[in-house]
């Protein structure tokens, strides 16, 4: 089905998210027709975030918003969603459209199994009424859920659409893109020369995937990294909880910009902890590269300024290999908790492949690491 179509039977004129692959054709949508329009479209910080913004949108229109987001994201909105949105507290109806990663029958990556598995069931807990979009569902069945749909936002109650993969589909150019010169690959090999046999944490997406890729063409053991495959905007406080539990071995944490946004508050307990062991480097490209392009607000905010304010007591912002080479030795050195901000731009290989370890190995692997003595 075009996307437009979807639109158009819905007809709001607001939506706010968090970008999912297999919504892509939505969020191409809505950059072509809105850009980021604090009226008509909103990218948020997370899927609890978005269910906040979509709440004070009602309260100040009376209309009905729309929140976008992977099915990754349920978790992030189950406390919104029960104690803000339900129709037993504030009774405030909106309509989500979640992306069905990891559906049952359908292949996918590990860290989508099991949320694929649940995704219906923790709709339905919170009381969200759900229907499924696929290839071969029609404009009239869309209609016909969208005017049920509609009683029951008149009734203070919510409703999602789930959507299959290749459901959606765009037809229109979208390019995403920044000024920026070096690329996440290229960043994480120079990090890697510079971090050598040190525990590493890396993020969710293609930053773990590339550092996978790195080991294997360095002849490199994997067990020096814990690839952060799911839970996006965690590792640094996986990071954060290895560091301070092994203060003798320097750590390394790879993140990006979409993932350090998505729970800002972990940078609070990381510079109110301040081991002195812990490097924190976030690759920012300003977009939600994994999932397609769409942007962050991370490049219109001070970084190493937040950082400081947090307790950090080194934070540096660098856009060139040779700064950047300068303050990997620099952090590599110091005794003290460092943030390294890397400016970054969008983009991978066509051909990057996926780590070849399952979930299990790769943690079992990094946890024999992290028992060895340090030399």
């Amino acid at each position: 089905m075009k996307v437009e179509s979807l639109v158009k039977i819905i007809g709001a004129d607001f939506y706010t998210g968090v970008p999912d692959s297999q919504l892509k054709a939505l969020c191409n949508y809505l950059i072509h027709e809105y850009g980021i329009d604090p009226k008509h479209h909103i990218i948020a910080a997370n899927e609890g975030n978005c269910a906040a913004l979509a709440a004070g949108y009602h309260l100040a229109t009376g209309k009905v918003p729309v929140v976008y987001m992977q099915n990754s994201g349920e978790g992030n909105i189950i406390n919104p969603a029960a104690s803000l949105l339900n129709e037993k507290v504030y009774a405030i109806p909106v309509l989500f459209i979640v992306g069905w990663r990891g559906e049952p029958g359908v292949h996918d990556e590990p860290q989508h199994i099991y949320q694929g598995e649940v995704t219906i069931k923790l709709l339905e807990d919170m009381g969200i009424e759900i229907f499924v979009i696929g290839k071969e569902t029609t404009e009239e069945e869309i209609k016909t859920a969208m005017r049920h749909f509609r009683e029951l936002f008149g009734q203070g109650k919510d409703a999602a659409f789930v959507i299959r993969k290749g459901a959606l589909t765009f037809e229109e150019n979208v390019t995403y893109k920044n000024e920026n010169s070096m690329t996440r690959e290229e960043i994480i090999r120079h990090i890697v020369n510079v971090s050598g046999d040190d525990p590493v944490v890396s993020t969710t997406g293609k930053a773990s995937r590339e550092l996978f890729e790195i080991r294997e063409a360095n002849g490199q053991d994997h067990r020096y990294d814990f690839l952060t495959v799911g839970s996006m905007g965690h590792a640094s406080s996986i990071a954060l909880g290895v560091a301070l539990q092994k203060p003798e071995k320097k750590i390394w944490c790879i993140d990006g910009d979409g993932a350090m946004l998505m729970h800002m508050g972990a940078m609070a307990l990381t510079g109110a902890n301040a081991p002195e062991n812990l490097v924190h480097i976030v690759i920012n490209n300003s977009s939600h590269e994994t999932v397609g392009g769409m942007p962050t607000v991370a490049g219109s905010i001070d970084v190493t300024g937040i950082a400081k304010a947090c307790g950090y007591p080194y934070a540096a912002s660098v856009s060139g290999f040779d700064e950047l080479d300068h303050e990997l030795r620099l952090a590599k050195e110091r005794k003290g908790l460092s943030l390294l901000e890397v400016k970054c731009s969008i983009g991978a290989r066509e051909d990057l492949g996926r780590p070849t370890t399952t979930a299990l190995e790769n943690k079992l692997g990094f946890m024999e690491y992290l028992s060895e003595p340090v030399c």
